[in-house]
């Protein structure tokens, strides 16, 4: 499993405009040098979250990017999911079939199960994560998702 750049960026984007006092946003020039990411793909990932809802544009020389809705409103799974996919989806097993119109496995598939169990506990996980949860600094988020983490594992025993 791999974490994607425009997921990473997306995310870091997203905190970024979460954490700005500026009544007007931030802009893409803005956001490109406090990231160290280009202007053209800034603009990329903030067009994809204001299409999805996550974060409005002010118009004029200086307007920005604002969130659209809360932070504590805004769940990272979902977000994680708008900017690289889930890991494992219904259409998955087509993807991955080879060069057959149908997958080797595709009626009995230990493996399909393995991905299915893997992406029910990351969605278990980061459906209790919100962005206001990772405006903390590292050692207050790193010990809210241990808590998190310690109390989905309690409640499988």
């Amino acid at each position: 499993m791999k974490i994607t750049a425009q997921e990473e960026y997306g995310l870091r984007l997203l905190l970024r405009i979460a954490g700005c006092r500026d009544k007007s946003g931030m802009s893409i020039p803005d956001l490109s040098k406090a990231e160290g990411l280009s202007p053209a793909y800034v603009a990329k990932l903030t067009r994809l979250l204001r299409l999805y809802g996550y974060i409005n544009s002010t118009p004029g020389y200086k307007g920005g990017y604002l969130l659209a809705i809360p932070a504590k409103q805004i769940n990272i799974n979902r977000v994680l999911k708008v900017l690289g996919g889930a890991l494992f989806s219904k259409d998955f097993c087509g993807d991955y079939r080879g060069t057959r119109p149908l997958c080797t496995n595709s009626a009995d598939c230990s493996v399909r199960s393995l991905w299915q169990m893997i992406q029910l506990s990351v969605d278990q996980l980061l459906d209790q994560v919100t962005l206001a949860d990772l405006m903390s600094s590292e050692q207050v988020s790193d010990q809210l998702l241990s808590t998190m983490t310690a109390q989905a594992l309690n409640n499988k025993i």
